[in-house]
């Protein structure tokens, strides 16, 4: 009897759950080397004798938790155990009878190494780097586009560990929470993969401040710089990171920037500019141009420059800053008469010219944003739960975390890929429903062993969606 995926009686939602797990298969095949690739160089710290799920089963599980949104351990329990198609693709893959429980995967998670982690998550970006797959997304064909932001992860009413951050506001109440701070490569196309995470912890308990943003920004650019000592950089920051030791160590670095102004920062820079610009009348230049806005009506958009460079600024510290300020105005009108103006500034180390300063801002400086859109708030206000406490352990924590952006880096490769398109040229439509269907794929298709295996196999091209 032939197996059903050999059959000309597959139904279409047969192929279309093959399709999928072919298209999450493929893809780490093909960027990656397949998971116990993906996965190594983390070390298994348990005794050989008593392990029963290998350590990249139960890294794959978690990675797996992720891509289907199942939003806790829990999940696992609920969705993976106890399904005879789950358990069978367990067992082709990891030689498991079933998948693991959730609370093996936190025992297990809370002896490893979070910086192998790390490691892991930096190398994907690597790959793809390397593989030329990020190259079209480059500024000026030459920078990656690093946005650089903290946000809070976990709060706790009590004191969760050693470690907490505190806060007490006016009221006298008290929360313990833990933030980090993420650099994320971000495109013009909504991609927004984790390079490097800096977890922002009280680690020196006789400390007499706490542990900051700021503070995170300075370890976290040595890590940068170690692990990719000649990527061309240009930072995309807030306006925290207006400061003078910022643009020394961006500086110092070789990496390029491009920093939000406010108006109650800096205000000698401010002043600085208000002369150089009234000297300069002509660095301004004046774009126009329509587009569909967010309420599907088409607006006319008026962009409108002014910069200025070689500005003296003089920190705190007495050390003399070479700075360039963009001035950035926007109105948008659309087809009912109804104006949305926007206006920024940005602090840069770029050249300013007639000629880039509109591309600096637009696929430059503007897509900070990213990493609050695609990035943050995909991962907070999805079953994602980047807020929910996966582990009240701290390093299983931090293992969760960098599984879970590990997970986010897969989950777009898989949804923007022409693998995925082959079989759905319409898409998926939304995201959740993507998660929605590979979950379904996993726990519904049965296939066996040799043909589930043999998905990902043979040589093919993925080619990123553009747009």
């Amino acid at each position: 009897m032939s197996h059903p995926l050999h059959s000309k009686d597959l139904t279409k939602e047969q192929k279309d759950q093959q399709a999928i797990l072919k298209a999450l298969s493929g893809t780490v095949q093909h960027y990656f080397g397949g998971w116990h690739q993906l996965f190594a160089g983390v070390q298994d710290p348990r005794n050989p004798l008593f392990i029963v799920y290998p350590l990249n089963c139960l890294l794959f599980t978690a990675t797996l938790l992720f891509l289907c949104r199942l939003g806790s351990r829990r999940g696992i329990q609920d969705r993976f155990r106890g399904n005879a198609p789950s358990s069978a693709k367990f067992t082709a893959w990891f030689g498991t009878e079933e998948a693991p429980h959730g609370d093996t995967l936190n025992y297990c998670f809370r002896h490893l190494i979070p910086e192998q982690l790390q490691e892991m998550v930096c190398r994907c970006v690597e790959q793809l780097i390397r593989h030329k797959v990020l190259s079209r997304y480059r500024l000026f064909d030459l920078y990656y586009l690093v946005a650089i932001d903290g946000t809070g992860v976990l709060t706790f009413a009590e004191r969760h560990c050693a470690h907490c951050l505190t806060k007490t506001y006016a009221s006298g109440k008290t929360i313990y929470y833990h933030p980090i701070l993420e650099a994320k490569l971000v495109t013009s196309t909504g991609l927004a993969f984790s390079l490097m995470t800096e977890f922002i912890e009280n680690s020196d308990l006789s400390a007499d401040k706490q542990d900051c943003e700021l503070k995170a920004f300075y370890r976290l650019s040595q890590r940068l710089k170690a692990r990719f000592p000649r990527l061309p950089l240009c930072l995309l920051m807030d306006g925290l990171y207006a400061a003078g030791p910022v643009f020394q160590r961006c500086q110092d670095y070789g990496w390029k920037y491009l920093i939000v102004l406010r108006e109650d920062d800096l205000p000698n820079l401010h002043r600085s500019y208000a002369v150089a610009i009234a000297q300069l009348p002509q660095q301004t230049k004046r774009v126009d141009f329509q587009e569909v806005n967010a309420r599907q009506r088409m607006s006319q958009v008026v962009q409108t420059y002014r910069w200025a460079e070689d500005l003296l600024y003089t920190d705190s510290q007495d050390h003399p800053h070479r700075l360039g300020v963009i001035d950035f105005h926007e109105a948008q009108t659309d087809t009912q008469r109804e104006c949305l103006t926007l206006q920024y500034q940005w602090i840069t180390n770029f050249s300013l010219t007639q000629h880039n300063v509109a591309i600096l801002v637009n696929r430059g400086a503007r897509l900070r944003w990213k990493i609050e859109n695609e990035g943050f708030n995909v991962q907070k206000t999805s079953e994602l739960q980047l807020q929910h406490a996966y582990s009240h352990d701290p390093v299983a924590q931090k293992v969760f975390y960098l599984l879970l952006q590990l997970a986010c880096i897969l989950f777009q490769l898989i949804q923007r890929g022409s693998l995925l398109r082959q079989s759905f040229p319409d898409g998926l439509r939304t995201a959740k429903n993507l998660a929605f269907r590979l979950l379904e794929a996993w726990r519904n298709l049965s296939i066996e062993a040799e043909l589930f295996m043999a998905l990902g196999q043979g040589r093919f091209q993925i080619r990123l969606d553009s747009s």
